[in-house]
């Protein structure tokens, strides 16, 4: 079941479509008439079949992914999302456990919002979703390390001419300390760097993002020589790389 909300349109440019995939459907009223108000077109399906589905033949902006659907683990519906899709994940969860949210972080969620929760922070968090995705226009020129390559304009990361899969904020991540080369950087100055302000600190969620970038561009992620952890200070990104 497919419903769609139209949000009020300030300009000519067509408005971004977020998809929410809820099966609570008080929940997901109260989010779709909040998000189009903030001005965004807003589809709504209650399955994670069906969001695979809807996203294959309708491209969305960013979707906002509950954990329990009934049908099949959210974790399930974001690890085959991100395999044929780039768009921005936010996942909601009523669990307290802080595993799931890693283990959400690792398949491919941009950030995650543990229930109850404010529609005004939701908002914040998918605008900063959103934010990162379309940022990185100041600079077009690629960033070539050795057999890496970075593009900036058209936001792709290739190891030996093969495009790799990382989520937009991993991307944010990987251009913040390409851009650093050679500096070590705090977790708090890469959080600063890619307005990373939503996401908490304690899940120590930038270790999870840089792992999940290592298993992309490294020959061998348990040994790693692009980025290189520096005990105790932070991640820095090497200027040398064959």
């Amino acid at each position: 079941m497919l419903r769609s909300v139209s949000g009020s349109q300030l300009t000519c440019t067509m408005p971004e479509r977020i998809l929410i995939v809820e099966d609570d459907a008080r929940l997901a009223e109260m989010l779709s008439e909040y998000l189009g108000g903030a001005g965004f077109r807003v589809a709504h399906v209650t399955l994670g079949t069906t969001a695979l589905e809807y996203l294959g033949v309708e491209p969305c902006d960013a979707v906002v992914l509950d954990l329990m659907l009934p049908d099949m683990d959210g974790l399930d519906v974001c690890r085959q999302l991100r395999t044929k899709f780039d768009t921005p994940v936010l996942m909601l969860t009523a669990r307290g456990d802080a595993t799931d949210r890693i283990v959400g972080l690792e398949l491919g969620a941009d950030d995650y919002l543990p229930k109850p929760f404010a529609p005004r922070e939701l908002l914040a968090r998918l605008r900063a979703i959103l934010r990162r995705r379309t940022n990185g226009t100041a600079a077009e020129r690629s960033l070539c390390f050795g057999r890496l390559e970075i593009d900036r304009s058209a936001r792709t990361v290739c190891l030996d001419g093969t495009a790799r899969t990382i989520t937009s904020y991993q991307f944010a991540l990987l251009v913040a300390l390409a851009e650093n080369a050679g500096r070590v950087l705090s977790r708090e100055t890469l959080m600063d760097l890619v307005k990373g302000e939503t996401l908490e600190a304690y899940d120590r969620s930038i270790d999870v993002h840089i792992s999940r970038i290592r298993a992309e561009i490294e020959d061998d992620p348990k040994h790693a020589r692009r980025i290189i952890t520096v005990r105790g200070a932070g991640y820095v990104f090497a200027k040398a790389q064959d």
